[in-house]
């Protein structure tokens, strides 16, 4: 008596598509969870709560999703849920197009003077000091690994030498 509670803990938990909860009482491989559900991806289910950073003491729970591969092994306590092949391939083309969009962005924001890169803050003129304090130019036609090839060479004024 009272060693229930315990024997809940001990379980992998796997939510289906359709609401239906299975609970394994040993470890098992993510491929065989998938084989007895065909059309079906195993993903690890996370909940984190982040406190927000206005005044108000908000939280805010995230609710994070990672697909496992075949091989991964799920473990005794954790919590798994089934998703179907049609939604991790949306959800696959949803992120391929957030990075195209984060791609696509501008790099420099244009204030007064010139363009500052959002990266170092730099406007295009002090870039161009600094680059000509480096002996390069701002058109560079070679490749950077031509540049790393070329020796720095001293531009330096010969001074005459007054003997006494």
């Amino acid at each position: 008596m009272g060693n229930c509670q315990a024997a809940e803990v001990a379980t992998v938990v796997v939510h289906h598509p359709g609401g239906k909860v299975e609970r394994l009482y040993w470890s098992t491989s993510a491929a065989e969870v998938m084989r007895s559900n065909p059309g079906h991806y195993v993903a690890l289910v996370t909940l984190r709560v982040v406190e927000s950073d206005g005044s108000g003491g908000k939280q805010v729970r995230l609710t994070r999703v990672k697909l496992l591969k075949p091989k991964d092994t799920l473990l005794l306590g954790q919590v798994y849920r089934l998703i179907t092949s049609q939604e991790v391939t949306k959800a696959l083309r949803e992120r391929k197009h957030e990075k195209l969009k984060k791609l696509d962005r501008p790099e420099y924001i244009t204030k007064g003077e010139g363009t500052v890169n959002n990266k170092e803050g730099w406007t295009d003129s002090q870039n161009r000091d600094q680059e000509e304090r480096l002996g390069q130019t701002s058109t560079g036609t070679g490749t950077s690994t031509q540049r790393s090839r070329q020796n720095w060479r001293p531009s330096l004024q010969s001074i005459d030498e007054v003997g006494t």
